[in-house]
C-alpha cells in the first residue's frame, strides 16, 4: 500500500511540474500572440498546480496527522483554490468580452497549438495512472483529481480547434470564443471546489 502511496505522490509531482511548465510557456507565448485562450489555458495551469500541490500534501501525510486534522487543513486550503479559480475565470471573461467589442485580433500561434497538442497527449496518460491508483488505495482525493486531469484534456481539444481555427483560416474571433470556453470551466471548478470544501456535493 505504501507503495502505490508514493506513487500516487509521484504522479502528483509530475503533474504539478508539468502544469507550472505548460503555465509558464502558455503565458508568455499567448502574450506573444496576444491570444487569451492561450493566456486563459496557462492561468488554469497555475490554479491546477496550486491544486495538485495540495494533493501532494495531502498523500505526504499519510500516517502522520489524524485524518479529521488533515481534512480540516485540506479543506482551507481547497477554498483557497476556489476562490483562485473565479478570480481568474472573471479576467479571463473580461478579456475575452474586451477582445471581441475592439476587435483586438490575435495573431495565430504555432508555439501555442503545440503546447496544446503535448497537452492532449500527456494528460489522458496522467488521468488513467492517476484514477487506478487513487482507486487502489481508495482516495476519493487523487480519484477526483485524476477527473480533473481528464477535463483538461477536453480543455486542451478546445483550445487546439481554437488555435487552430484562426492559424489555418484566421478566424480570430474563434480566440475569445474558447476563452469563454475556459471561463465556464475556471468557474465549474471553483464552485465544485467550494462545495466539497463546505463538505457538500451537487448532488446533495
Amino acid at each position: 500500500m505504501d507503495k502505490l502511496y508514493q506513487k500516487g505522490l509521484r504522479l502528483e509531482y509530475f503533474t504539478v511540474g508539468y502544469n507550472i511548465m505548460e503555465a509558464i510557456v502558455s503565458i508568455v507565448f499567448g502574450g506573444i500572440a496576444n491570444s487569451i485562450a492561450l493566456i486563459g489555458f496557462g492561468l488554469d495551469s497555475i490554479v491546477e498546480s496550486l491544486s495538485g500541490a495540495v494533493l501532494i500534501w495531502r498523500l505526504g501525510q499519510h500516517k502522520k496527522i489524524t485524518e479529521e486534522e488533515e481534512e480540516k487543513i485540506e479543506k482551507k486550503a481547497m477554498r483557497f483554490v476556489a476562490i483562485t479559480f473565479f478570480i481568474l475565470g472573471f479576467y479571463v471573461l473580461f478579456q475575452s468580452l474586451k477582445k471581441l467589442i475592439l476587435r483586438e485580433i490575435p495573431d495565430p500561434s504555432l508555439p501555442g497549438i503545440l503546447i496544446a497538442s503535448v497537452s492532449l497527449i500527456v494528460m489522458p496518460v496522467l488521468f488513467f495512472q492517476k484514477y487506478k491508483v487513487g482507486k487502489r488505495i481508495n482516495s476519493q482525493a487523487l480519484v477526483a483529481d485524476s477527473k480533473e486531469t481528464l477535463a483538461c484534456s477536453f480543455l486542451s481539444l478546445a483550445l487546439l480547434l481554437g488555435l487552430g481555427a484562426n492559424y489555418l483560416w484566421g478566424f480570430w474571433q474563434a480566440d475569445s470564443i474558447v476563452g469563454m470556453i475556459i471561463v465556464l470551466f475556471l468557474f465549474r471548478e471553483g464552485w465544485e471546489g467550494w462545495l466539497e470544501s463546505m463538505g457538500k456535493s451537487e448532488n446533495s
